[in-house]
């Protein structure tokens, strides 16, 4: 199997050799900016990945990885518009540097991008890309809505969080999976236990951000700790802890107004209730369940390897 850096590489690539018309120019422009930003390329990679394991050849399923990469990437441009987000990987985003109005109309037109690489090269599979791709997507607009419905709620359980995280985050990983594994003419039950895989990979992944925002280590994390607490954004562990400890929650919220003080009394909170380490196990409960499924699929056990190795190495990761 090919390195994942190395097929994210590829992506990269890919991306960059995309042709962009002239005219106009106010549609493409933050379009391509969007494309150059960088980031991990986790998605376009794992289908590359799901393709090659399957039947050898990863480049078969470059154009729907470059579209799982396309609409993963429009929707952080609306995702910006509706946060009023100023920065995205250490740059201005869409929004703040071109306007709401500017960046609505250059994410719609990613989004046609997106469904157009889709359909390349396709053949007699297109409905099944079709059909996978088109449910990922009101997974992911799904998410979102729960999302901003959780800011406005006090009472979000914690069943409610993980579907939330799984429709925002997990689908997309589990539809990249499936793409690669529709190219690759793969039988049924591998895409579906490919898109298990995925869709458990994502569930511990949002957890280990989570866990990371509150524990991490600042330098290796690259961003302030204790950010979601101050947002007071609704994860597992300030659900959790708002659920076991109200009073020392309320006390912690409305007591401590600077951030450091705040940030510092709510991790205490999370503290005395061993909420790091709990977290931290439910990450390896849904890492487990993400490797298990790949006994179902219809690879090599060098493969199954590769995947297993890297769904380990991403819930383990420190940044």
């Amino acid at each position: 199997m090919t390195d994942l850096s190395q097929l994210s590489s590829e992506i990269a690539s890919a991306l960059a050799a995309i042709h962009y018309p002239a005219r106009p120019e106010g549609l493409y422009q933050p379009v391509q900016y969007t494309l150059a930003s960088g980031g991990k390329r986790l998605r376009p990679a794992l289908c590359l990945a799901a393709c090659q394991a399957l039947c050898g050849d990863a480049k078969r399923a470059v154009n729907q990885a470059l579209a799982i990469e396309m609409f993963h990437n429009f929707t952080l441009i609306h995702d910006d518009v509706m946060d009023g987000s100023d920065t995205r990987r250490g740059r201005p985003t869409v929004f703040a540097k071109w306007g709401d109005v500017q960046a609505i109309l250059s994410g719609d037109a990613l989004l046609t991008m997106a469904t157009m690489r889709l359909c390349t090269d396709a053949g007699n599979r297109l409905p099944d890309l079709l059909q996978t791709f088109n449910e990922t997507a009101m997974g992911v607009y799904e998410g979102q809505q729960f999302d901003m419905d959780f800011e406005d709620r006090d009472d979000v359980t914690i069943d409610e969080y993980i579907e939330m995280i799984r429709l925002k985050t997990s689908v997309l990983l589990g539809g990249a999976l499936m793409l690669g594994a529709i190219m690759a003419d793969a039988d049924a039950e591998t895409r579906r236990a490919l898109y298990e895989y995925g869709e458990n990979l994502g569930l511990a992944f949002q957890l280990r951000d989570d866990w990371l925002d509150t524990f991490g280590d600042l330098h290796v994390f690259g961003k302030p700790i204790g950010g979601d607490i101050v947002n007071r954004k609704k994860t597992w562990l300030f659900i959790t802890a708002m659920n076991e400890a109200p009073a020392a929650m309320a006390h912690a919220l409305t007591d401590n107004p600077g951030r450091a003080d705040l940030v510092a009394a709510v991790t205490e909170v999370y503290n005395s209730l061993n909420l790091s380490e709990r977290c931290d196990a439910l990450v390896g409960e849904y890492c487990d369940k993400a490797v298990n499924a790949l006994s179902r699929t219809a690879m090599s056990d060098d493969d199954r390897s590769w995947f297993a190795d890297l769904a380990r190495n991403l819930c383990s990761r420190q940044s």
